[in-house]
């Protein structure tokens, strides 16, 4: 246990189950980490179904057994940036939607949702209503036809595709999307990690977030793909700040990242952990 890291205050597992978690969670994700492009195709799915099983005090199982007021105050949260972009028009793209219990309340606001994830060990004995649809995906591919969705969200799912897969889903989330719709997607800042179970052992994430990215990274990606417009929003209360990225915003943000990255590991996190900026990403692209 890396001494310098404290367990969050909200932890309560011990630390022999906290490394227990570590060493299965590593073990899997070096499997995918290796693994070939075909291999994946059903690797996500059978390792997070047996990371889940192996780990009963995982905590995605943990909060899906949380109580009713705890899981509705991280909706609300969710829910205070994603509501700005809903209509009771609106088709609705959850990727990576964990309990579902985000896109259960979108439904009520909303015309249609569709939610997509590799697993449904979490979602098992869940009654969805009509207007929802739970899809099993590879991890990769997107299976709702092309030009069909209003407004995609993710929520810290990027960060655990294979780095080979992760342009090969945005493009498949692009082709989704409507022409003038947004893809919402929240990710931990690379620079203020590592955020997996990792964290308690390592510098660099070495479960399954196989990739963390920084600000300009993942500008990057979502310009590759063709998105016209990519906006990153920092959000404080019930106040949501958007700023633009562009060829003026963007080398400024290197620039900070660059400074931020040469620092020696404990002072990096510490400071970008402090800093609004850095401390996660929540990137808008419009198509």
């Amino acid at each position: 246990m890396n001494p310098k890291i404290k367990i969050a205050k909200n932890e309560k597992r011990t630390i022999e189950q906290i490394r227990e978690h570590y060493e299965i969670e590593k073990e899997l994700a070096t499997q995918l980490r290796n693994s070939t492009h075909q291999e994946r195709q059903y690797l996500y799915t059978a390792l997070y179904d047996e990371l889940f099983r192996k780990v009963p005090l995982h905590p995605q199982l943990a909060l899906k057994s949380s109580s009713k007021k705890a899981i509705a105050w991280i909706v609300a949260q969710r829910m205070q940036l994603l509501k700005s972009f809903l209509s009771s028009d609106t088709t609705y793209l959850e990727v990576g939607p964990g309990d579902c219990g985000l896109s259960m309340e979108v439904a009520k606001k909303v015309k249609q949702v569709y939610a997509i994830d590799v697993s449904n060990e979490i979602v098992k004995n869940i009654d969805f209503p009509s207007n929802f649809q739970f899809v099993i995906s590879d991890g990769c591919s997107i299976p709702i036809a092309e030009n069909s969705i209003d407004v995609a969200y993710s929520h810290q799912l990027m960060e655990h595709l294979h780095p080979d897969d992760a342009l090969t889903q945005l493009k498949n989330i692009y082709k989704a999307i409507k022409p003038g719709g947004v893809y919402i997607c929240i990710t931990p800042n690379r620079l203020s990690g590592p955020h997996d179970i990792s964290k308690y052992f390592d510098e660099v994430a070495t479960g399954f977030h196989l990739k963390e990215y920084t600000v300009s990274e993942l500008y990057q990606v979502f310009r590759t793909v063709g998105f016209s417009q990519v906006n990153l929003y920092k959000s404080r209360d019930r106040y949501n700040l958007k700023i633009p990225l562009n060829t003026v915003t963007i080398p400024m943000l290197r620039a900070g990242e660059k400074v931020i990255g040469q620092l020696p590991y404990s002072l990096r996190r510490k400071i970008a952990s402090q800093l609004l900026l850095f401390r996660g990403i929540t990137i808008v692209g419009k198509k």
